[in-house]
Formats: structure tokens, C-alpha cells, sequence
């Protein structure tokens, strides 16, 4: 799977000079419409065609589901692969890996086998640890998608009447079982230790190479040994149940405690959300449903990722396992919750009083060159995005500089480019730009496509930039994004990548989004031997940027909501699994400050288009939004990963100069400065006013507060030589009052920034 970004240097080095002269619009503001015809679905002034455009790759048309999977297919999950092919790649569920092969379920315990460089760190899947098989048949012809629920699956191997039913997911220590037409298998690469129970007993516990698993058969069947290396369950029963289980340890107490829960199987997970204002917290609930194969047990034994257990008051039991995140925690029960803290989202930056009269008067300069700069007619949905963001970035700064020309003639820019790619093709109006949905996998796809979007890569990445740029035309002209104009594109999209309902017709339930591991997904079908992965995590956190901002500045609580969870939830993620802020979970030999490419079984200092330092960090820094402020709650982590780029690069002279003068300004606006005004810097002239708009306003507000939350979602306290700023967006014409966890109480008295 290819980044989104492989295109950049040279885009940067050649500007995006083609004319703009297709985004102009009338004086009425509207934009030509296409004609209706039956493959042409109108959502507001704009839509979508049913019509499949040409692409390189195109989605599977068959799909490895059993009759029990309908409505819109996932994608973009760790185990998406196994519907996308016949049989799948590996599965990192963590702390257990998977893959569906040929002869049945493979299984492994990769965390203890970790592989680390300088460079990356790698699970080892070894697919003959374990094998989970049928007694009636060597060999599957494919293995299907049985049935999914929020992090976890079944799949269904089948020959004739042999039928073998597996499931698992996050966090599970077991694998459920059931077999009919034959008996459930066991085989072990070599053979194992048999240090609880014995041949022809219903439960084993047992170690193979210093990893422990334990057998769990009902009452009265036996596990027969075959070979030493194979083991069937026998139990009379035209149906069977068994489940098997890694132990994190190889005590008879940790069997009994497993074996309580053995036979109370996983059948359903589902996670919710709530974005608690007073407390400036987003709370998770994480819910299993179980039932019962034999006893009155219910709940089940779940592991926690770091991002959980660092943010719950969950009690865990004396025990973990490893993985390539950290160390994953044990606990019991039917749900756990995390509490994230809610760090507040502006939509921009105010310009300061402080302000010189000489940085007021060269910040218009630039605005003026940047506006010279044509940002030109890309053809991709990516590339289209970048242009609508630095449109969007731009459009506060005119605005603050009371420039309202500037300010009508960039929205008029910025409405031109979304209505074009929103309004669909049709019987009078054949155009290159548009989406179209696909029904089997419910997806809408812009056409046209890069970096594999059509086979549902990177979806996220692409659409945040539209969601961004169209919540800012919201914040300005709330008519604009009503449902029945251009809002009703805008929410397709947003449900395309992540569909607040399960019981969504024309989406999956949160596609992009792992709900479990914390952070998003970029690949679409996760055909890779590492599992599935993610390079700029920063872009996926612009689009959930996006998500919240448009649900504020529409009045939608719910995508208000969305938002803040996928936010906080992400941002979480990416400060332990791809920064490591507080240096916890990078395992030693691990030698750079930072994760680039986060797979499911590895994470590296790569990136899928280039190896240079400046690349490598920028890519999960990229764009700088004032979403992007979640990165100056850690001030220290913000230096030691500067020193280090510039260690790796050999000097300042850095590339991407926008991206590292305004991450530096988070901590040091003074040397931002001098970084921005050094004679090697080189900054593309459309990104230069938004970059000093960025850094001059950070030298008077100061850092990121980290200790001061407020009641309200947008807004953020700053803190410089001792002295708090106050920062409030208002979108209402209705005074608000706004009180801070530090006991400040702000009037935002009008629509629009209050800076206290």
C-alpha cells in the first residue's frame, strides 16, 4: 500500500502552477448542476454517480463472506484480508496473532519474539506454532468471514460437512472453537510440555518454547494426543465446542482462572462513546457479550493496550503479555472505560494585540504573495485536498486582518473546488472530478483516485482534506453547509471513513477507525505480512479535526462528538505508539525518537517515499492545522524529537520548513523565527503567511497549556513566563460563558475568538 504522500517533493518543487480559472464562480455563488438520470443520486445540490469509473485496481468482485455477513463490508480493519482473499494475511489481534491458511487457523504469540534495529522493530509470526484444525479434512478450500462485531470475528473453514467455526479479536487471550463432521485439532510446531492434566483429560495446560497455552475441552471429552505434537478433542457430540487459550503464565492458578472463563465464549463487542464537556473528557465503553458453552459464567478475560491502561480506573490482575505496542494488562469482567482528556479544538489561531505594527504589516505581505501563488486544478482526490487545506488555512488570516475581499474571494475559491468535485455526472454534464458509490462495499470513491484509494486505501487521509476545508466554509456560511445544499455531500464523506452507526445501510460501522487499537488503519484490504498499517497519523487526525469542527460549526452534537472521540482517541495512540512521548514503549535498541510506518506486527522508521530524516518526521506531523496543537502538550518529547531530526539530517538546513519552524514555534517561537527567516529556507509561497501567521501568534500566546482544561470544546488555555491566555471560538450570535479548570471564567459575548 502506497502512501498518500509519494508525490509531495516533486509537487512542492513545481508549485501546482496549472490555472484555477475552473474553480471561478458566479457572482450568485452557484455552481452549474448536472442533470438527474437513474444512475445519479442527488444528496443536496450535489451527489454521486452509480457508475463504477475507470481505475487501475478495482475492489474484489468475490468476497470471502458466509451468509451471515450482509449489508456494507469492512475494510481497513487488522483482518481485512480475510474477506478480501481466499485465505488471509496475518492478523495481529494482540496479544495473539492469526492467519486463516489452507489446513485451518494458524496461531502465534509473537510479543516475546520481537526482532529490533536501530531502525524498526518486528513480531515474529511463526505459523507453525500453533494450528488449529478439523480431524475430517487436511485441507479448506477458503476461509470466510463468518460474522464481526466492534474488534472481533469469526471465520468459517468448511469442506463438505466439515466445518470448522473459529473466533477471536482484541485484547483475547482464547480462540473459540466449534467444529461439526469431525473434532476440533491442536497441533504444535514441536512437541509441547504437558505440565497440567494428561492425555484423554478435558483440559491441558501446556508450554512449547517458553510460550504457555492451555486445551479446554466440555465435560466429558478428552484431548488425545496423536503423534506428541497433535491433540483432538473427542466428545461424541455431532457439534463441539472447545476453546484454547495463551496463558501468561504456567501456574495451576492461572489455568483455574482461565479455565472459568473457557467456556463463556466471546459473541459480540461493541464500543460508545461520550464527549463529557464539564470534565473535558471523552469516555469509552468497551462491552463484551458472552455466552455460556457450558457452566453460568459470564464476562470474559480481556488485555488492555497502553493507551487503555494508561487511561482507566479498570482493575487488573497481577498479569500481562507482551506485544509490539508494550505491555498489554489482564483483566475480567463484561466492559471496561477509559477517560482521555478532551484537550480542546480551535478552529484557528487568533491573531494577538501584541502584534508589532511590523509583524502586522509583513504578515499582509505575505498574505499577498501567497495569494498570488495559482494553487491550480489537481486531479486526484489527495492532491485536490491540499489546495482546499491551504485555502481554508489561509481564510482566519484574512479574516483577522479585516481583509474582506481576501476573505470573500478565497471562500468563493473554496466553495468552487468542493462544489465541483461534489456535483455528480449525469446525462448533460460529463466532467473528469467526481465520487461514485460502490453498493457491495459501501464506499463512495473520487474519481479520480491515488495511491490505491480505490481499493479503499487512505480514505481518511483524502477526505479529511475536503471535511477540514468544508467545516471552514461552515464556520462562515452556515447556508452553505445545510443539508440540502453542499452539507449533504460533506456528511457522506464523513460516513464513508467513519460511520458513527452500526446500523448504517450505505456504510461500515467506523471504517478507517479501530476502535480497540486506538488509532486508524490506512490499508484497505491489510494484504501484508506485517498486518495492516498507518504512516501519517497526523492526517488521520486532521480528518477526525475536520469531523469535530463541522459538527460544531452545523449544531450536530452527535458529529461534534464523533469527533472528539476519534481525536483524543487517536492523539492518545499516536503519543504512545508513534511517538513514545514518555519513552515507555519503544523497545531497547530501538534508536530513533520517533515510529514512522506502524504496522500491525512491526513499526519502522520508514516511510513509503522516502528515507530522508525531514520525510520520515514530517510525514506524521503533516498538516499543520490548529488541530495540530495537541503537539505542544508534550514540550519535552517536541525538543528531544527536533534534536534528534536535526542529528539525523546533519544540520538546520531542513526540508519542509513550514512543518518544523511551526512544530519548533510549539516550544521556541524565537528560533522558529530565525529557522523561518534563515536565507536556506525555502518554503513554498502559499504555505509562507499561514507558517508566520502560526509562529508570531505562539511568541505572544506561549506554550500549550497542559494542566488547564475548560467546559467547552473549543477552546484552550496557553501559558507564557507564568501568565495564562485564555482562548474561546464562539459559533453562536448568543453570549457564552466558558469556565476554565483553573476557576477563570471567560464572557465570549459575540460570535467569533474571545481572548482573555
Amino acid at each position: 500500500m502506497k502512501s498518500p504522500i509519494q508525490m509531495m517533493l516533486m509537487l512542492c518543487a513545481v508549485g501546482l502552477t496549472s490555472p484555477a480559472a475552473r474553480f471561478a464562480i458566479a457572482a450568485d455563488g452557484e455552481t452549474e448542476q448536472g442533470a438527474s438520470d437513474k444512475n445519479t443520486v442527488m444528496a443536496g445540490k450535489g451527489g454521486y454517480t452509480l457508475i463504477q469509473a475507470p481505475t487501475k485496481d478495482k475492489l474484489p468482485e468475490t468476497v470471502y463472506v458466509t451468509e451471515h455477513v450482509s449489508g456494507p463490508l469492512p475494510s481497513n480493519n487488522w483482518y481485512s484480508s480475510l474477506h478480501w482473499m481466499p485465505f488471509s494475511s496475518n492478523m495481529y489481534a494482540h496479544p495473539l496473532a492469526m492467519k486463516a491458511d489452507k489446513p485451518g487457523l494458524r496461531v502465534s504469540y509473537p510479543g516475546p519474539d520481537m526482532r529490533v534495529t536501530k531502525t524498526n522493530f518486528e513480531a515474529q509470526f511463526k505459523g507453525d506454532e500453533l494450528l488449529i484444525g478439523h480431524s475430517g479434512t487436511a485441507e479448506f478450500s477458503d476461509a470466510r468471514l463468518d460474522g464481526f462485531s466492534d474488534w472481533f470475528v469469526q471465520a468459517l473453514f468448511k469442506n463438505g460437512e466439515n466445518v470448522l467455526r473459529t473466533g477471536f479479536g482484541h485484547g483475547s487471550p482464547f480462540i473459540y472453537v466449534h467444529t461439526s463432521g469431525g473434532n476440533p485439532m491442536a497441533r504444535f510446531a514441536s512437541a509441547p510440555e504437558i505440565w497440567s492434566g494428561k492425555a484423554g483429560e478435558a483440559v491441558l495446560g501446556l508450554t512449547i518454547k517458553g510460550k504457555h497455552y492451555a486445551l479446554f475441552g466440555l465435560a466429558g471429552s478428552k484431548w488425545n494426543s496423536l503423534d506428541g505434537l497433535a491433540f483432538e478433542n473427542v466428545s461424541g457430540r455431532a457439534e463441539t465446542y472447545v476453546s484454547i487459550a495463551l496463558l501468561p503464565g504456567k501456574t495451576s492458578e492461572l489455568l483455574a482462572l482461565f479455565e472459568k472463563y473457557a467456556y463463556s465464549e466471546v459473541v459480540g463487542t461493541k464500543v460508545s462513546w461520550a464527549y463529557k464537556a464539564e470534565k473535558a473528557t471523552v469516555e469509552t465503553v468497551f462491552q463484551f457479550t458472552t455466552q455460556s458453552a457450558q457452566g453460568q459464567t459470564e464476562g470474559t478475560l480481556f488485555a488492555l493496550y497502553p493507551h487503555q491502561w494508561l487511561n482507566t480506573a479498570q482493575t487488573f490482575l497481577p498479569y500481562e503479555y507482551a506485544s509490539i505496542r508494550g505491555p498489554m494488562k489482564l483483566s475480567e469482567g463484561k466492559a471496561f472505560t477509559t477517560h482521555m482528556r478532551f484537550p480542546g479544538i480551535l478552529p484557528e489561531i487568533p491573531a494577538m494585540p501584541a502584534r508589532s505594527a511590523e509583524t502586522v504589516q509583513r504578515l499582509r505581505s505575505l498574505v499577498v504573495e501567497s495569494r498570488a501563488k495559482k494553487l491550480g486544478d489537481p486531479a486526484d482526490t489527495y492532491w485536490a485536498g491540499k489546495p482546499m487545506d491551504e485555502l481554508s488555512l489561509m481564510l482566519p488570516i484574512v479574516e483577522q486582518l479585516g481583509d474582506n475581499t481576501a476573505v470573500s474571494e478565497l471562500l468563493g475559491n473554496l466553495k468552487g473546488r468542493l462544489e465541483h468535485w461534489f456535483t455528480p455526472p449525469g446525462a448533460a454534464v460529463k466532467k473528469d472530478h467526481y465520487f461514485y458509490y460502490q453498493r457491495r462495499w459501501g464506499t463512495l470513491i473520487g474519481q479520480n483516485c491515488s495511491y490505491g484509494s480505490e481499493v479503499l486505501n487512505d480514505h481518511h487521509f483524502h477526505y479529511g482534506y475536503f471535511i477540514r476545508a468544508a467545516a471552514e466554509i461552515a464556520r462562515l456560511d452556515p447556508e452553505w453547509a445545510a443539508e440540502k445544499n453542499w452539507g449533504g455531500m460533506v456528511q457522506l464523506l464523513i460516513r464513508d471513513i467513519a460511520s458513527p452507526s452500526h446500523k448504517d445501510e450505505m456504510f461500515p460501522f467506523l471504517r478507517c477507525f479501530d476502535p480497540y487499537a486506538g488509532h486508524s488503519w490506512a490499508g484497505g484490504s491489510a494484504n501484508n505480512p506485517s498486518g495492516n498499517n498507518q504512516e501519517s497519523v497526523s492526517e488521520a487526525i486532521n480528518a477526525w479535526t475536520g469531523i469535530f469542527l463541522w459538527g460544531m460549526a452545523t449544531g450536530n452534537k452527535d458529529l461534534r462528538d464523533l469527533g472528539a472521540y476519534l481525536y483524543t482517541t487517536e492523539v492518545a495512540a499516536s503519543d504512545c505508539y508513534w511517538f513514545d512521548v514518555e519513552k515507555q514503549f519503544f523497545p531497547k535498541g530501538y534508536e530513533r525518537s520517533c515510529a514512522v510506518l506502524v504496522f500491525g506486527g512491526a513499526s519502522a522508521y520508514a516511510t513509503w517515499f522516502s528515507g530522508k530524516p525531514e520525510h520520515c518526521h514530517g510525514i506524521i506531523l503533516v498538516p499543520i492545522q490548529s488541530g495540530s496543537l495537541y503537539l505542544g502538550l508534550h514540550p519535552n518529547y517536541v525538543k528531544r524529537n527536533l534534536d534528534a531530526l536535526v542529528a539525523l539530517a546533519g544540520s538546520e538546513k531542513l526540508d519542509w520548513m513550514e512543518v518544523f519552524s511551526s512544530y519548533q514555534a510549539l516550544i521556541d517561537p524565537e528560533k522558529a523565527l530565525q529557522w523561518f527567516d534563515a536565507p536556506s529556507t525555502k518554503i513554498d509561497a502559499e504555505k509562507r503567511a499561514r507558517t508566520y501567521h502560526w509562529i508570531t501568534a505562539l511568541k505572544e500566546l506561549g506554550r500549550v497549556d497542559a494542566e488547564v482544561t475548560a467546559d467547552y470544546p473549543e477552546a484552550m488555555a496557553f501559558t507564557k513566563n507564568g501568565k495564562r491566555a485564555y482562548i474561546v471560538y464562539n459559533y453562536m450570535d448568543t453570549p457564552l460563558s466558558v469556565l476554565f479548570s483553573d476557576g477563570t471564567k471567560v464572557d465570549a459575548g459575540h460570535k467569533g475568538v474571545t481572548l482573555k
